[in-house]
């Protein structure tokens, strides 16, 4: 979409987005950031009344996260697009890194052994998380396995990279 249609559609003169968005990019990577920030409010807001315990509070972050995925699809599949985006504008980084920062140490909290290393295994899991979500949205995942919801997948891709729950 081109800032000409952004402007058309949030119905404004077509050249105020140029105002606070010199170039298509940093919209795009504006609009990456606010799903960061939606998304960390979001998983803030379900850690607060999560269980202490880390194995569980990693089971709340992947609902989250596969929760935002099916419901902000579009904005979803473009925040993690640094490839495409300005991520060292705006804030794209500094809004995404904690996060996995986040991720990084419940790992580390909820694994048994110490090897392979904690932000390792964060990665390798948020990788089979981020699979799982785009997979479950383009309907794959029902398709394949008959499931009419990704809880068990879930489980299965917490205890292939943490080992079984307690």
């Amino acid at each position: 979409m081109s800032l000409r249609e952004t402007a058309r559609r949030a119905g404004v003169s077509h050249g105020a987005p140029r105002r606070y968005f010199p170039t298509h990019l940093e919209l795009l990577s504006a609009i990456a950031r606010d799903g960061f920030v939606d998304l960390a409010g979001r998983a803030d807001a379900a850690l607060a009344t999560a269980p202490p315990d880390a194995r569980t509070r990693v089971a709340v972050l992947a609902r989250v996260y596969l929760d935002f995925a099916a419901t902000r699809r579009g904005r979803y599949a473009l925040m993690f697009r640094h490839d495409l985006l300005e991520s060292g504008h705006l804030g794209l980084r500094h809004t995404s890194l904690p996060l996995f920062r986040l991720l990084t140490d419940l790992v580390a909290q909820a694994r048994p052994a110490p090897q392979p290393p904690a932000p390792v295994v964060a990665g390798a899991l948020w990788a089979n998380l981020h699979g799982l979500a785009e997979l479950w949205n383009w309907g794959s995942l029902t398709l394949a396995t008959g499931a009419a919801d990704p809880a068990a997948l879930i489980e299965a891709t917490l205890t292939a990279h943490l080992g079984p729950a307690a």
